[in-house]
């Protein structure tokens, strides 16, 4: 139950897109209308400072010490102010201690990133569960077709019905995701979408005492 309601309220954080953290960045609300997933993208990563006392690894301190590099080239840090932070990330404990290291800082590029990559991890493993459950009940079709044997007759195909309104959907949604113009909140909407059509049918199944 808490491992659930931890991954549903990261769920919930990166989905909720607010105009508030581009001006860390410089840019108005026209322009992150323009780019939604970069806007959701750097709403969770401000919103994971809600977990201050969690501890950190070492992932976490290089990630921090690659962001201050960025900072440094950049001419926001010296090169003194850069090797001091370097060595207090290296030393930090807790996500506390990583975030006051980058309080005084705008978000950066690797942050970004990083969170862009995460989310679309996410996203790539809910739509390949859906490809499997669809690719099962397609060849689960076919294959009823072919035991009947209608393949013999001038009988139609109907197994194709069932092949798209099942892959269809997933199709369009990875085009969405790796295609030139990804769209993750499009992409999570649809998806969020079905699971909860999925679980209304469940439901209904279920008050008619019906086994699926």
């Amino acid at each position: 139950m808490l491992f659930a309601s931890l991954t549903k309220q990261t769920v919930s954080d990166m989905s909720v897109c607010t105009l508030n953290s581009w001006s860390c960045l410089g840019m108005d609300s026209a322009r992150a209308q323009t780019f939604p997933a970069l806007s959701c993208a750097l709403d969770y990563i401000q919103g994971m400072s809600a977990s201050s006392q969690i501890r950190v690894a070492d992932a976490d301190r290089e990630q921090l010490v690659a962001e201050l590099r960025e900072h440094a080239l950049a001419g926001r840090l010296s090169s003194e102010e850069l090797e001091e932070r370097a060595g207090s990330a290296y030393r930090a404990v807790t996500r506390a201690d990583l975030d006051a290291l980058r309080a005084d800082l705008p978000v950066s590029s690797t942050s970004v990133a990083l969170a862009l990559r995460k989310r679309k991890g996410q996203l790539r493993r809910r739509l390949a569960q859906e490809a499997g459950g669809g690719i099962g009940l397609s060849a689960l079709a076919v294959g009823v077709w072919l035991l009947t044997g209608q393949h013999h007759g001038h009988a139609d195909f109907w197994p194709a019905w069932v092949i798209g309104v099942t892959l269809l959907p997933v199709i369009r949604d990875s085009w969405r995701l790796f295609g030139p113009g990804s769209d993750l909140e499009v992409v999570h909407a649809r998806l969020q979408a079905r699971h909860e059509r999925r679980l209304a049918r469940a439901q209904r199944h279920r008050y008619r005492g019906l086994p699926w």
